[in-house]
C-alpha cells in the first residue's frame, strides 16, 4: 500500500545503519548493546532497492551511518547507490578506517556531505572518551580532506560531564577544521550511554554555563558557522518531539534490516518490527505495527491527551518514558508536567567518577 493513500505522513530521512562494527569504544554511544554481527549485515544489492523505496516513499537524504560506516568494504557501492537512487548523502564517521584513497573515491561516488564526530577539544581528552589512542588525529587529518575536496562538513561533538566545560574549544575547533556546522549534542542515556549514565551526567551548573557560552558563540561566530544546540533533556522543562514524531518524518534501518521509527526503538520490548528482507518499504512505514504503536496522538494518556502541545512534542521520547517508567505510553517524565517528573531531577544528582563501560 503508498503511505499516501491513507494520508500518513512521508518520511523526510532514512538513517541506514550500515553496521554495527566500530573502532572506536565511546560510553555514550545509543548503539543497543547486544551489537548485531557482520555474517546478518544487509548486502549492497538490499541496501540498493532500500534506498530507492525510500527516494519513491519521498525521503530527501540518507544518513550512512553505523558503527563505523568506514568498516563496510563496500562502502563506496553503498554510496553510489544512494547518491543514484536521488538522496543526498550523508557519512556519519569516526573518521577512523576511512583512508585518503577510500575518501577520495567516496567523494567520486557522489558523497554530498560529511559528519565526523569527534570526543573533545583536547586530543588526550578526546581519545580517552573515545577509547582509542590516536583517534583525535585521525579526525582532523580526515576533516582536511573533506574540506580540501569542497565537502561539506559538521562536527559532532557529544557532551556529557568530562567534555561539556569545553564547548567553546569544540566551536573553535569546529572552525579551524573549516567546519560549516556544529552539533553541541547532549548525551541521549540509551544503549551503552544509559549503562554510562551517573558517569556522563553533568551538573546543573556545568549545563547552565554550557547554554550561556551557546548563546555568546553564536552571537560572536554568527555568519561563520551554524552552532545546534538544545538544552539536555535531563535538565529541559519540556520534552523534545521525537525525530519529529513517531512514524512522521524518520525510519531507520538496522544493519540486519530491521526497521525502526527511531534508532532506540528496539529499547521497547513490545514492539515488533518488520523487516526490508521480507517487506517493502512502504509497507513498513505504512502497515507495520511497531510505526502504528505511537503515531499520531490517539496512544496518548493524560496529560498528554489534554495537553495543547501534544501535537508538537508528541509526548516526547517513547524510548525515555519506558526506559523511565516502564510505559512506553507515559508521558516522558522530562515534562515538567509529567507525575514521574521528579525522577529524572534525581537521577540528574546522581554521579560517580568510575572508569567507563566502554562499547566493545
Amino acid at each position: 500500500m503508498d503511505a499516501r493513500a491513507n494520508n500518513a505522513p512521508r518520511p523526510l530521512g532514512l538513517l541506514a545503519e550500515l553496521t554495527h562494527r566500530c573502532p572506536l569504544g565511546c560510553p555514550y554511544c545509543s548503539n543497543p548493546l547486544a551489537l548485531e554481527a557482520r555474517a546478518d549485515e544487509l548486502d549492497t544489492a538490499t541496501w540498493a532497492r532500500v534506498f530507492r523505496e525510500a527516494a519513491a516513499l519521498g525521503a530527501l537524504q540518507v544518513h550512512l551511518s553505523g558503527g563505523e560506516p568506514g568498516a563496510r568494504r563496500d562502502l563506496v557501492d553503498i554510496t553510489q547507490a544512494a547518491h543514484d537512487a536521488g538522496l543526498y548523502t550523508n557519512l556519519i564517521t569516526s573518521a577512523v578506517g576511512i583512508t585518503p584513497e577510500a575518501f577520495a573515491k567516496l567523494s567520486d561516488a557522489g558523497l554530498d556531505h560529511v559528519q565526523i564526530s569527534i570526543q573533545d577539544s583536547e586530543p588526550g581528552s578526546a581519545d580517552h572518551i573515545a577509547g582509542y589512542k590516536g583517534a583525535y588525529a585521525r579526525k582532523a587529518a580526515l576533516a582536511a580532506q573533506v574540506t580540501r575536496l569542497g565537502i561539506p562538513l559538521t562536527v559532532n561533538a557529544v557532551m556529557h560531564r568530562a567534555n561539556i566545560d569545553h564547548v567553546e574549544g569544540m566551536v573553535a575547533l569546529a572552525l579551524k577544521l573549516g567546519a560549516k556546522r556544529v552539533e553541541i549534542a547532549h548525551v541521549q542515556y540509551y544503549g551503552w550511554a544509559l549503562k554510562n549514565r551517573a558517569r556522563l551526567m553533568p551538573t546543573r551548573e556545568q549545563v547552565e554555563r554550557a547554554v550561556k557560552a551557546v548563546e555568546t558563540l553564536r552571537l560572536r561566530h554568527h555568519g561563520e558557522i551554524v552552532i545546534d544546540a538544545v538544552v539536555p533533556d535531563y535538565y529541559a522543562r519540556f520534552p523534545k518531539a521525537c525525530v519529529g514524531g513517531w512514524g512522521r518524518r524518520s525510519l531507520n534501518v538496522t544493519p540486519s534490516g530491521r526497521v525502526l521509527p527511531c534508532h532506540a526503538a528496539e529499547s521497547i520490548p513490545a514492539l515488533t518490527f518488520w523487516n526490508v528482507r521480507e517487506h517493502s518499504l512502504a509497507d513498513i512505514w505504512d502497515n507495520s505495527p511497531a510505526f502504528m504503536a505511537f503515531r499520531g496522538t490517539g496512544w496518548m494518556q493524560e496529560p498528554c491527551r489534554s495537553c495543547p502541545k501534544r501535537e508538537e512534542d508528541f509526548g516526547g521520547c517513547r524510548c525515555q518514558a519506558f526506559a523511565l517508567t516502564g510505559d512506553a505510553r507515559a508521558t516522558d517524565p522530562v515534562c515538567h508536567l509529567s507525575p514521574r517528573h521528579a525522577l529524572v531531577a534525581e537521577l540528574a544528582e546522581m554521579r560517580e567518577d568510575a572508569a567507563y563501560d566502554y562499547r566493545r
